[in-house]
């Protein structure tokens, strides 16, 4: 089947492989770190009621906290104790990006509508949110009546 030796792509780009750093294996609770277990999961509570995303979350406590990561402390994930805290997203944040992006290109196609490129894009980046809409239905994580419409995304999307 096909060429010999052939590399796959990425769906969407040309790009192949997925190259990067590695973070180094920890045994346990880094020596710098000093806050406690209930101070961490205060503190994680405290910035996501700002309005931060857990990713966002996760970097302002390793650039400003310095805290690598939560789940070596913890042993569990920001959003399992964000979970247990009652604050949950309506949305998975990686289909929330997906969303505000769809909400920015619409815009744009307003603006230029001959823009065939960013027509196309638009394209690929709701296929992305119908296929990881479908995901979540099957994991529970969105309702099963849950589906994307141009005019509902630009109402969540701020």
């Amino acid at each position: 089947m096909g060429c010999k030796g052939a590399i796959m792509a990425r769906m969407h780009t040309r790009k192949r492989g997925k190259a990067s750093s590695k973070r180094p294996v920890r045994e346990g609770k880094p020596s710098w770190v000093t806050i406690g277990s209930e101070e961490l999961d205060q503190l994680i509570v405290k910035l996501k009621r700002e309005g931060l995303t857990k990713s966002k979350l996760g970097m302002i406590l390793r650039d400003q906290y310095g805290i690598p990561k939560v789940k070596e402390l913890r042993g569990i994930r920001i959003s399992k104790i964000l979970k247990t805290n009652g604050i949950e997203d309506q949305v998975p944040e990686d289909l929330s990006a997906l969303l505000s992006k769809a909400v920015n290109l619409n815009k744009h196609l307003v603006l230029n509508p001959k823009d065939l490129k960013n027509r196309r894009g638009l394209e690929l980046v709701e296929a992305k949110i119908k296929r990881l809409s479908d995901y979540y239905k099957r994991k529970s994580k969105l309702p099963a009546n849950w589906s994307y419409s141009k005019a509902a995304s630009e109402l969540s999307v701020k």
